[in-house]
């Protein structure tokens, strides 16, 4: 069965041309043309990666994005018209995956799809792997994160980095090392990314973020899992 794909924009031409490319490769498509109707439809159907334009009417896309990392997990890749450096910071600090910058080039489009797309499927194991350390618990292979036994819902690239470190602690990793191998070596963004995704993980996993137990910094290198 193929890829389920959401693809939000008021700009329906936009949308007809995503739309038609993604056919092509034989994902499903569905479409949403402000940020309330995009919201609905996350809520009530699966999809395995989500466009989301940042510039909607009702919903800004940072809105629906912030509002749908309540209780979806599902990878989000912004598209903003702009250049600016911060609309990109944004979209990673309200949960988003990726971004593109506006005009694109449609087969970059579907490159950045398959590549999270593989990166976020569940790997196949004979069993599933599970890692535990202190009260956290790792399910490898269902990509969940638990925390006394309370699930903690991560992006895909939270996931990713948590997993990274935790099956190599206490080992630092630098904040280079980290982009290159979480978002790809074409990824064409910064290390501020790296950085947005663990104060992000912090919050969600650490009781007191700024007194970090799991995730911890080393001052001028990187970070590492201890």
């Amino acid at each position: 069965m193929g890829k389920r794909v959401l693809v939000v924009d008021d700009e329906k031409l936009i949308v007809k041309g995503i739309r038609f490319s993604l056919e092509q490769d034989g994902m499903e498509v569905d479409c949403a043309y402000d940020g309330e109707e995009a919201l609905q439809k996350i809520k009530e159907n699966e999809y395995d990666i989500i466009l989301l334009d940042v510039m909607l009417p009702k919903l800004t896309g940072f809105e629906v994005c912030q509002q749908a990392r309540e209780f979806s997990a599902v990878p989000i890749v912004m598209l903003t018209a702009k250049g600016d450096d911060m609309d990109k910071i944004l979209g990673l600090e309200y949960g988003a995956d990726d971004y593109i910058t506006k005009p694109f080039n449609i087969l970059e489009v579907k490159a950045r799809i398959k590549a999270i797309m593989r990166r976020t499927a569940p790997k196949k194991k004979e069993k599933t792997k599970t890692i535990e350390s202190g009260d956290m618990r790792l399910d490898c292979e269902g990509r969940r994160v638990y925390i006394k036994d309370r699930e903690i819902n991560l992006t895909a690239k939270e996931f990713e980095l948590l997993e990274l470190l935790i099956l190599n602690p206490n080992k630092v990793y630098s904040r280079e090392t980290l982009l290159k191998t979480v978002w790809g070596a074409d990824y064409p963004g910064d290390v501020r990314t790296v950085d947005v995704h663990i104060r992000r993980l912090r919050e969600k996993i650490e009781e007191k973020p700024s007194e970090p137990k799991y995730v911890h910094t080393k001052w001028g290198v990187g970070y590492y899992f201890a």
